[in-house]
Order: structure tokens, then sequence, then C-alpha cells
């Protein structure tokens, strides 16, 4: 019989970094994983001598020292920032929002005048309470850049129109009024050397790793196998461990389209270009080998992304966090609060989207209380 003190569903950044702090403590891990790879969304291969990122572009970034270090620990981190930028029908404009846009939009050279040509525009809509997505996008940063830059590209990542959005998916947007194309404020930034891959690898060396094993399957073999645990750290989805008894939580997923062109090394001169426009399906082009410098791969590889209703099947990549489905979250936590010695983690088994370096940390948290 071998009996583990934990059994760990999901082998992505969450889940590893748990076993590894875990097997440190001297706590017997086993991981599983349903998919064919370590490393879950964040999940790097070589293609053609490039690092493609399969699941979207992935960029590390951070203000915790500690977080930092961690990741330092893992893989060696290159300088890399993201500088995204947004095509809208041929016209290109950097992002995030900061006075290169707003100098190829309006013309204008300082602060003062991009000020004041944003706050015409709020004065002009008398929004007092925004009532969807669309009243607060406009209220924060007028007509020119809501219809340009934001409109198009929401309605596609959420497959409906901003009108029909809650408010609170945009509490803020971003407004720099300098020139400034660094898309996050965060100190720490940059992609490891060699992919993403590599140190989730690191994270599970000396511990027991199963792939192509969902939990539903191993859970029903183990008997039969003598294999037992203590302890359950299910990083996947909440309803679908309960069986979606209370039925289902809602998300956003995306489909990857990725294509190796041989006959050009530079496609389109960015790692990430937006496509704002709603009548583009995909909503933006990736081009991996601008994330790191590479002067001996022959060719590019690109990627186009394309949201998708989440539906049985596919992978869920964004949590609808609306008050209907944190309503019915609340009540599958309630379900778990009586599952002894089995807990949730991650972004699926949160029902919350995490940026990675959040990922590390919540993980960090769960390993130092057990």
């Amino acid at each position: 019989m071998k009996n583990y003190d934990w059994l760990i569903v999901g082998a992505g950044l969450y889940g590893a970094v748990v076993a590894r702090e875990l097997n440190k403590k001297g706590k017997n891990c086993l991981v599983i994983d349903k998919r064919d790879h370590i490393a879950g969304n964040i999940y790097t291969k070589n293609d053609h001598g490039i690092n493609v990122h399969v699941y979207g572009a992935h960029i590390f970034h951070t203000s915790e020292r500690e977080v930092w270090d961690y990741v330092n620990d893992l893989a060696q981190f290159n300088n890399y920032v993201n500088s995204p930028v947004a095509n809208y029908k041929g016209e290109l404009y950097n992002l995030p929002f900061n006075m290169n846009t707003f100098n190829k939009m309006w013309g204008v050279i300082t602060p003062a005048e991009a000020k004041a040509r944003i706050e015409e525009q709020i004065a002009d809509l008398h929004i007092t309470a925004p009532r969807n997505l669309e009243e607060q996008a406009l209220s924060l940063v007028g007509t020119d850049i809501y219809e340009k830059l934001i409109k198009g590209y929401t309605m596609k990542q959420w497959g409906r129109p901003c009108t029909e959005l809650p408010p609170s998916i945009i509490k803020r947007l971003p407004v720099r009024f300098t020139y400034d194309n660094n898309y996050f404020n965060d100190r720490f930034q940059g992609i490891p050397e060699g992919g993403y891959t590599a140190i989730v690898e690191k994270l599970l060396e000396g511990i027991d790793v199963r792939l192509n094993t969902s939990f539903k399957d191993f859970k029903a073999k183990a008997p039969e196998e003598e294999i037992s645990w203590d302890n359950l750290l299910y990083t996947g989805a909440v309803d679908e461990y309960f069986d979606y008894s209370l039925g289902k939580l809602s998300y956003r997923s995306l489909r990857f389209e990725t294509e190796y062109l041989e006959d050009t090394d530079n496609y389109q001169g960015n790692a990430v270009v937006n496509y704002t426009e709603g009548e583009i399906p995909y909503t933006r082009i990736i081009e991996h080998r601008h994330f790191e410098k590479n002067d001996t791969a022959h060719g590019t590889v690109i990627t186009r992304e394309y949201p998708a209703e989440w539906k049985s099947g596919l992978e869920p990549y964004y949590p609808m966090s609306d008050e209907a489905n944190l309503s019915l979250y609340a009540k599958y936590m309630e379900l778990a609060s009586h599952e002894k010695g089995v807990f949730f983690g991650g972004r699926m088994g949160l029902y919350k989207y995490l940026d990675m370096d959040k990922v590390i940390r919540e993980a960090l948290i769960f390993s130092k209380q057990h």
C-alpha cells in the first residue's frame, strides 16, 4: 500500500509550488494532471528553436521582492518589458493609454492638453452613475478611447455587448500622462530564459508526477493500485469536483491558432498586438520570438487568440465573476467546508483570475499553513 501525505490535483504553477514547499517540509506528495504535460497554462514548448507560450502570452511581473527572489532561484529572467500595441483598422496605438496614445489620437503634446481633451468628452456625456461597462468606461476615458480601443476588444473578450456587462469589470482604467509604454506598474518584470516549463520542472524535482490522469479516473482506480492519501489539494474547477451538483459556474474560454512562418523572422515587430475592432474575430496576435532575444532561430511563430464561450470540454480561463456566479461559488465553498482533508486552490479552485505572482503568493501562504 502506497500512502501519500498529499495528493495534489493539477501540475500547474499553484500545485507545483505547494508540492515543492510541502516536500521541503518532509511531506510525501503525488501530483496528477489530466493533460500530457506539466506547467498548466504557463506551459511553453520549443517550436523551431522558439519558446512558444502555448496557452497565451505570460509575462511575469510583481512588486513583491519575496516572490521575485523565489522565481529567480528557479530561472534566469531577461529584461523583457511588456509594451503591447493596439491595432484599430490599421491605426496603431501604444498601450496602456499614455501620452504616445493621446498624441497619435488627437495630436496633443502636453499632459494638460490630453487631460483637457478627456475631461471635455467625459463632461459632454453627463454620466453620473454608470449602469454598465460601456458607461463606466466612457465616464473614465471619454468617447474616442472607448470607441477605438475598448469597445470592440471588450465585446470580443466577454462575448456580449458592453451595455450588457456590469460596470465592475472595469473598475478603473490605466491612464498615464507620461510617454511610458510599460504596461505594468510593478517593479520587477521579465520572461524566464528557456521558458516557463523549466521552472515547473524544477519545482517538481523529486516528486511523483502522473500525467494524462484525471482525478475522477485516478480516484476510481486508486483502491486497486493500493494508493491512498491523507490530504487532497484540488486545483481544478470546484463545481467539477462536486459533479456540478449545484449547477455550473460560468467562464470565458480561449482558442489558439498557432502558425510557423518560415519566410520571415519578424512578422509584426512586437510580441503582442491587440486588434480592437469588433469585426476581427481574434483579440490579439502573439509573436513568440520577441519575448526572448533569439538570433539563431529561422522563421517565426505567431498565435492568434480567439475568445470563446466556455462549455464542457474546453479549458476555462476567465471566471465570470458576476453576482450570480459568486453566489454559486459561495454555495460550493459551503459544501467544501464539510470535506475533511480536502482543500481548493489556484485560479480554478478559488474561482478568481490570478496573475502568476499572486498564484505563487497564495501557494506559499497555503504551504506555510500546512
